[in-house]
């Protein structure tokens, strides 16, 4: 299969920004926008994830609406919304990894992540594929930057972590390498926005 990726340039600084995005919200606008600038990166692919394993296809909404929504949210001239993980039939950010591999050497590629994944990713399918195929860059969120700090893939990967200071130094480190960077805390969920739009529907 030919996958059809977003324009970029040789030597590039792309962030890959994946999740469900059920709804896409301003929270997630915010950690993109954070992680473009603190990293200081040409380019953010948001990957709406066609399904998350780890979620109940309930939860996860319909790939459309998904769609529409992230695109509707994430309006910055260096934000890019795409279905590659779709294109590719991937379920799981490893099996994206796999996939991008063709393009990874043409450009300078970070994963953005949240501080909830981050303190979760040991229960992700094939996990240490993960940090040890792209850098991570880690996004404080709400009651989780501890968690994720003393978690066991902050633990297994200690002596990789890239001091908050040298946050840019991270897009072209040599996987595994992760960064925590703290940022302004937002409020908003996706499941609380998912919560409130059933219970005024009922």
């Amino acid at each position: 299969m030919i996958l059809k990726p977003p324009a970029f340039g040789e030597g590039q600084r792309i962030g890959l920004f994946g999740g469900s995005f059920n709804p896409a919200h301003y929270g997630h606008y915010m950690v993109a926008l954070f992680a473009l600038k603190r990293l200081e990166l040409d380019w953010v692919w948001w990957l709406v994830s066609p399904q998350n394993p780890l979620k109940d296809p309930s939860e996860t909404g319909e790939y459309a609406a998904r769609l529409a929504s992230t695109r509707a949210v994430a309006k910055h001239p260096r934000f890019v919304v795409t279905d590659i993980e779709k294109q590719m039939g991937s379920r799981t950010t490893a099996q994206t990894l796999r996939g991008l591999r063709p393009l990874l050497p043409r450009a300078h590629f970070v994963w953005i992540m949240g501080a909830d994944s981050f303190a979760s990713l040991h229960r992700w399918h094939d996990w240490l594929e993960i940090p040890q195929t792209l850098p991570l860059a880690v996004l404080a969120r709400p009651g989780f930057s501890l968690r994720a700090l003393g978690g066991p893939a902050a633990t297994r990967f200690a002596e990789a972590q890239v001091p908050t200071n040298q946050a840019p130094m991270l897009v072209t480190a040599k996987p595994p390498a992760w960064c925590f960077i703290p940022m302004p805390l937002r409020p908003e969920s996706s499941t609380a926005i998912r919560r409130r739009a059933r219970a005024e529907a009922t």
